[in-house]
């Protein structure tokens, strides 16, 4: 019955080149048969996302001082206010294959390639690279042939799969928080032009690549090529569809101007012989708000159900002068009790929770079924470090969001027994997209907790 609900309700506009997934639309749904219930008959996927941050946390600033429902946002986490009740604080969960477990030096490394994996990863900066199979690229690899893509991977900082970038750890742990087995991590796309043609074009025919150059040569939107289809899918959805899609269209018109705007930025601040970013905006916080975007609309026209972002890499040193911190967040985070550089960390964490609050509250914007869609996500955000003076795997600073398709009671702090494993967070996630997994990295079962 799911196959079949999904099908009827999955719409594609085309065009010359173009093919543009939409939302469910409710008109379009099969009726109900006698007995069925309208959850079975929905077919409402459930998605799941992590959000990487590199470095840690200011740990005294972020875990909430009581436990349970009605607990007090802390400053880093102030900027979540209006989602606070889809929202999760997990505190006390652990990677222990994060820890050096005799290889010594190397944290931020382990710390990206363990987030999403669990699985000590060997040290080398050969070819020789190991970890272990991701939490999402499981997932993919179970649900991703329900949808157009298996799992969207993105990311803000380019990386590179080779060379030492952690003290005899390869530049494939640093970059990579996706691996789709031991040894092969999944390079993240950071360019938001590529992923917006990746999800609105159609396969790379001789037509699509025609298209595409006509495109972007004549400075057409995407929605220009599809305007005919969309005007006789109007005529078939009821009132309040027809307004859905006309939201819909207006929200990819909106991004697909951003990309030009940013596109038309990187021109006139490039040099002669420097080569343009096309599509990748100046601004840190405008960069990050369009790959959520890109990860947004994925969701909505159910194009893939899990997806991956890194706000940056292991051991960024990006500087934040854009929110008056020019020092280098790597730097800061040895910070060795300085209360000047704890200000500015603090400040830098703020600045990355505000940029999930704007995820979330999108997400919690678009209608779906009987709720939204944030509703039907699991938003994971965190980083695979506590504190990065300590460089420690414990107490990590994790957060879930949404409701998991009513399968998580969410607007709690859960506070667990030290080292009790995150893995046994990705099991209980796993279960709830539909791909249960016997184990994840070190998991030693489900977690106990999202539910009261």
């Amino acid at each position: 019955m799911f196959k079949q609900a999904q099908l009827s309700r999955r719409n594609l506009l085309r065009g010359l080149g173009v093919s543009l997934a939409l939302p469910g639309f409710e008109s379009l749904a099969p009726r109900l048969s006698l007995g069925e219930t309208p959850a079975a008959s929905s077919g409402i996927p459930r998605r799941m996302a992590a959000i990487f941050v590199p470095n840690g946390v200011h740990v005294p600033d972020w875990v909430p001082s009581t436990s349970g429902f009605g607990f007090r946002l802390p400053y880093i986490l102030e900027p979540l206010a209006a989602v606070r009740d889809d929202l999760l604080v997990l505190s006390g969960l652990t990677h222990d294959k994060g820890r050096a477990n005799g290889d010594g030096p190397g944290d931020h490394a382990r710390s990206a390639s363990v987030f999403l994996t669990g699985a000590q990863p060997r040290k080398t900066d050969g070819s020789n690279i190991r970890s272990g199979i991701s939490v999402d690229q499981y997932a993919a690899q179970v649900i991703g042939g329900q949808t157009r893509f298996p799992s969207l991977e993105l990311g803000c900082e380019a990386g590179r799969g080779a060379g030492n970038c952690d003290s005899g750890y390869s530049c494939a742990y640093s970059s990579n928080i996706a691996w789709a087995s031991e040894a092969t991590p999944v390079g993240k796309e950071v360019n938001p032009r590529l992923v917006f043609e990746r999800l609105f074009a159609a396969a790379e025919s001789g037509d699509a690549r025609r298209s595409r150059e006509q495109r972007l040569t004549m400075r057409k939107s995407i929605l220009d090529y599809v305007a005919t289809d969309a005007q006789r899918l109007q005529q078939s959805l009821g009132r309040s569809d027809q307004r859905k899609l006309d939201e819909f269209l207006s929200g990819v018109r909106q991004v697909e101007r951003q990309i030009e705007h940013s596109e038309q930025e990187s021109r006139q601040v490039a040099g002669p012989e420097m080569e343009v970013p096309a599509g990748v905006p100046q601004e840190y916080a405008d960069h990050i708000r369009l790959m959520l975007d890109m990860m947004v609309v994925a969701f909505q026209t159910d194009s893939t159900r899990v997806a991956t972002m890194m706000f940056a890499n292991a051991a960024s040193n990006r500087n934040y002068r854009h929110i008056g911190v020019p020092d280098g967040h790597h730097d800061l985070s040895h910070h060795a009790g300085d209360p000047v550089k704890h200000e500015k960390i603090r400040q830098i964490n703020r600045f990355h929770v505000t940029q999930l609050a704007y995820f979330l509250g999108r997400l919690k914007a678009i209608p779906e079924g009987d709720g939204t869609l944030l509703d039907n996500c699991m938003v994971l955000y965190g980083s695979g470090l506590s504190d990065g003076n300590r460089h420690n795997n414990e107490n990590l600073p994790i957060l879930l969001a949404g409701r998991g398709g009513g399968t998580i009671d969410p607007g709690r702090h859960v506070n667990y027994p030290t080292e009790t494993p995150l893995c046994n967070l990705f099991l209980s996630m796993l279960d709830r997209v539909g791909a249960p997994a016997p184990y994840i990295g070190d998991s030693t079962g489900r977690l106990a907790g999202l539910q009261v």
